[in-house]
Order: C-alpha cells, then structure tokens, then sequence
C-alpha cells in the first residue's frame, strides 16, 4: 500500500509571496511596539492606529490508496507589520495596549480553534471538517474584534476596555494548554 502525504495550506488576511508580508507570530512573552507597526498611516482614518493579524492554518493528510488515515494541523497567530499602522504624534502606551488586544484576540481564536481541531477524528470527510472549523473561527474572531472596538468605542471608553482587558486574560488563561509557543 503506497502512503502520500498532501499538504494544503489555508491562510488568513494577507499572506502572500511579496516581501511586504512580513508576519510576527504572537507569543506570550512578547508584547507589540510601536516599532512593529510599519505601515504609512491611513489619513482618512479616524483611528489613532490599525493592528492587522489573522489565523494562519495548514494542514496535511496522511492517506493508504484513497483512504485518510491520519492528519495534523499547524494554526497561528499573525501580526502583519507592513499592514499596521500609527499616527506617531497621537500613539501612546494606552493606544498600544488597546492594539495588543486586538492581537490578543487573535492567540484566543487560534486557541480555540486548536481545541476543536482536537476533537476532530480520522474520517474520509477530515479535511471539509477543518475548512468549516476554519472558516467558522474566522467569522467569530472578526465579529469579536469588531464588538471590542465598537465597545471600548476603539479604546475611548476606558472602563469597557479594562473589562475587555481582563476578560481576554481569563480566556487566554483558560484554553492555556492551547497557547503558541
């Protein structure tokens, strides 16, 4: 029985060949600078700043003649520096953290995401499975970032974002066993 191997890769926001794809993966022990974020800020924003990142997931089927017989997943969180921007005379360490959280968001969907791809079982329709997952967590990690912004009203109002602060930390402790490395 002659065993293949085939490798799809599935990506979210803004991966591509050029050497503007930068990407930072997120990890626990460091925090985003404002020197990360490298994009021309957009002047017909009200925003103070722009954090883009997104879900990165792979994965690769082991299969015996037409026949899945194994599977594994990579999934990360991305910071996309050449996508990200700031107004350097109105960015300050409270604007920062506000764009941490947007990122943080991002490790907390891909943690998620991680625990149901565990709960997936070696079947011949595995990979539809994933994709779904994958497109479903999509979805919600967009909706929550939107609804963080939309309740912190993009940082301004300072008590929601302290609740989001705290919020997004007892998630992330939560599915701990899921983290990025």
């Amino acid at each position: 029985m002659q065993i293949k191997h085939i490798i799809f890769i599935l990506v979210f926001l803004f991966i591509g060949k050029d050497s503007d794809d930068e990407t930072m993966a997120w990890q626990e022990s460091r925090k985003l600078t404002w020197s990360d974020f490298k994009a021309s800020p957009n002047g017909e924003s009200d925003a103070v700043a722009l954090t883009a990142s997104g879900i990165t997931f792979g994965y690769s089927v082991k299969t015996a003649g037409r026949r899945i017989t194994d599977f594994s997943t990579s999934v990360e969180a991305h910071f996309y520096p050449n996508k990200s921007w700031y107004f350097k005379n109105r960015g300050t360490d409270y604007i920062l953290a506000h764009e941490q959280l947007h990122f943080d968001i991002t490790e907390l969907y891909v943690r998620m995401f991680r625990e149901q791809l565990t709960k997936l079982q070696v079947n011949q329709n595995v990979k539809e499975q994933m994709q779904r997952l994958h497109k479903k967590i999509n979805v919600a990690v967009d909706e929550t970032q939107k609804r963080y912004d939309a309740q912190s009203n993009h940082s301004i109002n300072a008590k929601a974002q302290k609740q989001w602060e705290v919020f997004i930390a007892k998630e992330l402790k939560n599915l701990d066993q899921y983290k990025s490395n």
